[in-house]
């Protein structure tokens, strides 16, 4: 009877372990509903601080890194990345995505409506070569040139599904 209670305990045991795996790699997946979030607060505090809070993008520790998914700042007068937290070779660059995508410039045109703009783009995932999904939202900074964005690898999720968390956001 001891063998079987101990048996019945370690695999509920096992059950907990594996579900609570699952869900810490769950919850370390950004989802869009937090890159609109995300967006929102890096655009309100680069308009207020505009040239002068770009280092704060430049920064793998700053607050505008989380989960799987991070900000970075597009200048959209000159259609170039103006800081990004993880490549900071990209600064002063417009680097198409894998498909020949100028994405830089689509986020800066459509990121003019008052709502932002979702784009979709091809780059591959860290430690890859072949290019994944990334799903982008973007927003102008206030009067600014800068647009912050924030992205995610994403398969699954149409641009069309998304469009409606930023609507009347800004």
């Amino acid at each position: 009877m001891k063998c079987r209670v101990a048996i019945v305990v370690v695999g509920v045991l096992c059950l907990l372990l594996s579900s609570a795996g699952q869900l810490a790699v769950a919850q370390d997946k950004a989802t869009p509903q937090e890159l609109v979030k995300k967006v929102q607060e890096a655009a309100a505090s680069l308009a207020k601080s505009g040239d002068a809070g770009l280092s704060a993008f430049s920064q793998k520790a700053a607050p505008w890194v989380w989960k799987d998914s991070y900000v970075f700042v597009l200048d959209c007068a000159k259609t170039v990345v103006a800081a990004h937290p993880m490549k900071p070779d990209l600064v002063g660059t417009n680097t198409k995505d894998a498909k020949g995508t100028d994405f830089i410039a689509q986020i800066c045109a459509g990121a003019k409506s008052p709502s932002g703009v979702w784009a979709e783009f091809w780059l591959p995932k860290p430690g890859e070569k072949e290019p994944g999904r990334k799903i982008g939202y973007g927003l102008k900074a206030g009067d600014t040139s800068y647009v912050a964005v924030a992205a995610i690898f994403n398969d699954t999720v149409a641009l069309k599904d998304v469009a409606g968390l930023s609507v009347g956001s800004n």
